[in-house]
């Protein structure tokens, strides 16, 4: 495939072939580059690799074959000109904080995003003397009124994980850019099969690859999309300086799961609607988060600036966490674990796993319940799925 053109092909052919290059073997499967090191025909070609006067490997840490052939695809279904691959998604987040700022800047972020991330900005970023303010996701007077001077990042998840509230991004990137500031946006809930920030005017794209993009649940990895002036500068030298790189294999693995996206993420949105409907309907159910609803309060943005709504749902039980356990702990089928993007289905209670360092005041605010129950919906017959959840909500 020609690298040269690829704006000329639809999304599954990027997802199928963009980055790859054959080597001399003629391969037709990407091929795991399992390397520390590279050699060189001479003294004088080492010395122009370091320098950086001649393209070219140079050591695994940050130039690999196969980790470049993933950060091509995935620039590629982002719209974006470079990639830089992490270890895991928090790398993926901690580069680009390394990478935009310095002590001294300020972020504004979404109140409504994973709980791991706000560890990291209250108890990491603030010794380094970065600070964060934290704004409802979908009160845009609320992020202007807490942009200061010193504020380089508005920071958000669009669908928020747990209780998927949809953020204008277009509305927000023209914020940012009206003071100055970068819009970074994590598309791990829908990929760039269902979502692309940076048409929209985002200017940094942040993924955990651990989920959909890998989409069986096998390996660990980020990824972080934007301009190669932004992008390929101070975020790529912290990768390359700090090691919080992928491994060849993990990118193999994100390659295989490239290939089949768009597939994938079409079935988990589908398998997810008939959930959330159902869910709807039964009495032990107050309420369901889920953007596909048209009861969601961001039903029409959603649909508009979204080729799906995507996998992920939650749910409110009655009764608190004594009922929203007893959901969980009555499953047969669905996998108790917090991770998402799998084929198979799984359930986890928020407020006690994915967002249980985060304090109960900053838990409510983002609407965390104890009777909040998140499903990621996966590949299962919906049947099995419905049958699965209705033994608990008896």
């Amino acid at each position: 495939m020609s690298h040269d053109n690829e704006e000329q092909y639809g999304f599954d052919t990027l997802a199928v072939r963009a980055g790859h290059e054959r080597t001399n073997e003629g391969e037709q499967g990407e091929a795991i580059f399992t390397t520390s090191s590279y050699v060189y025909n001479s003294a004088a070609q080492a010395a122009a690799r370091f320098s950086g006067d001649e393209p070219g490997n140079i050591y695994s840490r940050f130039t690999n074959p196969t980790v470049r052939t993933f950060e091509k695809r995935l620039a590629a279904l982002e719209g974006g000109e470079r990639c830089v691959a992490t270890a895991s998604g928090m790398g993926a987040i901690l580069t680009t904080c390394l990478g935009l700022l310095k002590a001294g800047d300020h972020i504004v972020s979404s109140r409504a995003i994973f709980g791991s991330t706000v560890v990291l900005f209250n108890n990491i970023l603030t010794r380094f003397g970065v600070e964060t303010t934290y704004v409802p996701l979908t009160d845009l007077s609320a992020w202007e009124a807490a942009i200061r001077p010193e504020t380089k990042i508005l920071f958000l998840e669009t669908p928020s994980n747990p209780v998927t509230e949809i953020a204008d991004v277009q509305a927000l990137a023209d914020l940012a850019h009206a003071h100055g500031c970068q819009l970074v946006v994590d598309n791990c809930f829908c990929t760039p099969a269902l979502q692309k920030p940076l048409m929209l005017g985002a200017d940094i794209v942040i993924h955990s690859a651990t989920k959909y993009l890998d989409g069986q649940g096998r390996c660990i990895g980020g990824a972080i999309v934007g301009t190669e002036e932004c992008v390929g500068g101070d975020i790529a030298g912290v990768v390359r300086t700090g090691g919080i790189c992928m491994s060849p294999f993990n990118a193999w693995v994100f390659l295989k799961g490239l290939e089949t996206l768009r597939i994938r993420m079409e079935a988990h949105s589908c398998n997810a609607q008939i959930l959330a409907e159902w869910l709807a309907q039964q009495p032990a159910v107050a309420q369901v988060n889920y953007p596909g609803l048209t009861s969601h309060p961001q039903h029409a943005l959603a649909a508009r600036q979204q080729n799906g709504f995507g996998g992920v749902l939650s749910f409110e039980v009655k009764g608190g966490q004594k009922a929203a356990w007893r959901v969980i702990d009555n499953t047969r089928l669905i996998s108790i674990t917090a991770n998402l993007g799998d084929t198979k289905s799984t359930i986890t209670h928020p407020a006690t796993t994915t967002h249980g360092r985060v304090d109960p005041e900053r838990r409510a605010e983002a609407g965390i319940s104890d009777g909040l129950v998140r499903v990621a919906v996966g590949l299962e017959e919906i049947m099995d799925i419905q049958a699965d959840l209705e033994r608990g909500l008896k």
